[in-house]
């Protein structure tokens, strides 16, 4: 078994790791934007220098498959030089003379002086997108320089502290040992800090290789660990003990099932991000490759929407295919919309359907699908008003015939005579100020 594993790992790896060649090609389209931008800077007598950060500097980086967006499938990047490997994170340090608000509009005078065209991404800070190859970006993200942790105004000011601890204690094999993590996370819809994601950031998972030293010691201590069970990591021995770890950090902060904390800023936990429900799943996840362990683990599995129709035609329950359209941002901005607004309407259908199976996969773009397996609960019961309130009943009653008193309160029996999509379609009528409010464009039905 152990035999069977370790071939497994090592053909991942050759999936996943970029090639010498590959890294040598980024590097260089990297070296040069830096140079001609940190040349534009001194010109225009601004104080900032740009530097390599992310997994690129860290040599963490993986190769990942590429969603087209436009023709809703996956596919490689066209470049064979940069096949997978889709972006790359440039930091720009900026004096910390500088006022936080205006560091993005310096990037962007900046960024103005050179020929290659750019895209504002809108966030905390504002940041820019730089198409350096077919398929191949550059994020450029504006920072300001701090002396200690507890001067960052914004997470994205420790990325340099972050780069230079990993460079400092992953080196050799924990390399490879870091793209396996990474690799399964991602294949696994557990990879990425975004709030549509939820799960593990790479510099989380670069500590978590650097404390458990082996992506399967990893897999198997997550895997034996209980739902509700937190687990707190303390990589440097910066508290004394768990209990000071809970005194000290933010409330806020302690929420997720894992709390991390960053060796660079003991306040901080670097898991913060990561929700139940992916934990949940990644955790399966983990079970499930340790007692059939498989490449597959490593790839993503696309969801065949045809099977999972036939078999709900097959048990009798109702299949729906939905699209969600904002008007928002591609990316954080959009997915974080989209994912709140499926939970709100999964929440509205629970009401008088039992939920089999449902799904949601966001991919950047400013739509996304989502379907639901349902069985109709046939009859459901409301609560009314206290038998106290007679308007209140006089109205309730008017509206639902079939009443009943039980204790102190009237309720309702209130037969389902309705399917999925008439629900929705009744449900998009009446909600079309909801659907503003959360900012969706337009919900349709496909199938």
């Amino acid at each position: 078994m152990v035999k069977k594993v370790d071939s497994i790992l090592k053909e991942v790896l050759e999936k996943v790791k970029p090639s010498e060649e590959e890294l040598k090609f980024i590097n260089e389209n990297l070296e040069e934007f830096i140079k001609q931008f940190n040349s534009n800077a001194k010109k225009l007598k601004i104080n900032a220098e740009a530097f390599i950060g992310g997994s690129f500097a860290k040599k963490t980086v993986i190769k990942k498959d590429y969603y087209d967006t436009e023709n809703r499938k996956f596919s490689v990047p066209q470049s064979p030089k940069t096949r997978g490997l889709s972006d790359a994170d440039v930091f720009v340090r900026f004096n910390k003379k500088y006022n936080e608000e205006k560091i993005s509009k310096f990037t962007k005078k900046i960024l103005n002086k050179s020929s290659k065209g750019f895209k504002v991404i809108h966030g905390s800070r504002d940041y820019f997108s730089i198409m350096a190859e077919p398929k191949f970006f550059i994020e450029l993200i504006p920072v300001i320089k701090v002396d200690n942790p507890r001067q960052a105004l914004n997470i994205t000011d420790l990325s340099y502290s972050h780069v230079n601890y990993i460079k400092r204690k992953a080196k050799g094999k924990l390399l490879n040992e870091i793209l396996l993590a990474k690799a399964f996370c991602y294949a696994n819809k557990c990879y990425g800090a975004e709030s549509y994601i939820s799960g593990f950031s790479g510099y989380s998972l670069e500590l978590l290789i650097c404390y458990y030293k082996s992506f399967l010691k990893m897999v198997r201590t997550f895997a034996k660990s209980k739902t509700g069970e937190k687990i707190i990591i303390d990589i440097e021995k910066k508290y004394k003990n768990k209990n000071m770890i809970l005194i000290d950090v933010n409330n806020s902060k302690l929420q997720s099932p894992v709390i991390l904390i960053d060796p660079t800023f003991k306040q901080r936990n670097a898991t913060a991000a990561l929700s139940e429900e992916t934990f949940e799943r990644f955790k399966n996840a983990c079970r499930n490759f340790l007692k059939t362990p498989s490449e597959k683990a490593f790839e993503i599995q696309k969801k065949d929407l045809e099977k999972v129709k036939k078999n709900a035609v097959k048990n009798k329950n109702e299949f729906i295919l939905l699209e969600a359209t904002t008007k928002k941002q591609e990316g954080d901005v959009a997915g974080s919309k989209l994912i709140k607004f499926y939970n709100h309407l999964t929440k509205e259908i629970e009401m008088f359907f039992v939920i089999k199976e449902k799904g949601f996969d966001y991919n950047n773009g400013k739509s996304t699908k989502y379907f639901f397996v349902v069985k109709s609960k046939k009859e459901i019961i409301l609560s009314g008003p206290m038998i106290s309130q007679k308007e209140n009943i006089e109205k309730f009653r008017k509206k639902h015939h079939r009443t009943f008193v039980k204790g102190k309160k009237v309720f309702a029996k209130e037969k389902i005579d309705f399917s999925l999509k008439q629900f929705v379609e009744n449900w998009k009528k009446k909600n079309e100020g909801k659907m503003r409010e959360m900012s969706i464009e337009k919900l349709e039905i496909v199938e």
